[in-house]
């Protein structure tokens, strides 16, 4: 079975432990040491890549390049579109860079987007916020532009009080 390395902006760099401790592994393990410079190459060509255009690589991750063709993933079909648009201007850097980029192909996976969601249920109002949010609640003027606010935010009051969240 063959696993595909992911290479994001997060993870490129050697200067972290971490990857000092795999790099150290991958250099002591003979069969391990023949992937340091493919693992080498794909982290300058993601550095390269999030060099050229930062906010948009920030979220992606470069899954292939092979025989020219660049494959990356994104999160959002909205941010593939944009990327789709640049990606002249990628191609073109990436070349004077040294990188033969002759195709870009675009895969959109929606891994990061559930990760951030997860992280998000997690978060906790503090007392004083939820006791905040019950005095506005109750401060609104009762106006039908402001009643379907003044539910929600009651309703978020009461699931934050018996702890649903």
């Amino acid at each position: 079975m063959v696993r595909r390395m992911r290479f994001n902006s997060s993870n490129i760099s050697l200067k972290r432990p971490t990857a000092v401790g795999a790099t150290d592994f991958l250099r002591r393990n003979d069969r391990m040491a023949a992937l340091l410079p493919a693992v080498e190459r794909m982290a300058r060509l993601q550095r390269d890549c999030a060099d050229t255009l930062p906010a948009m690589f920030k979220h992606c991750e470069i899954l292939a390049f092979e025989d020219g063709q660049l494959l990356l993933s994104l999160p959002t079909t909205a941010l593939a579109a944009k990327l789709k648009q640049q990606l002249p201007k990628l191609q073109e850097t990436l070349g004077r860079r040294g990188w033969q980029v002759t195709g870009v192909r675009l895969k959109v996976q929606m891994t990061k987007a559930a990760e951030i969601k997860e992280k998000m249920r997690s978060l906790e109002l503090p007392p004083a916020a939820v006791d905040a949010f019950d005095r506005l609640s109750t401060t609104l003027e009762a106006s039908p532009q402001n009643s379907a606010l003044i539910d929600a935010v009651k309703a978020m009051v009461a699931r934050r009080r018996a702890g649903q969240g």
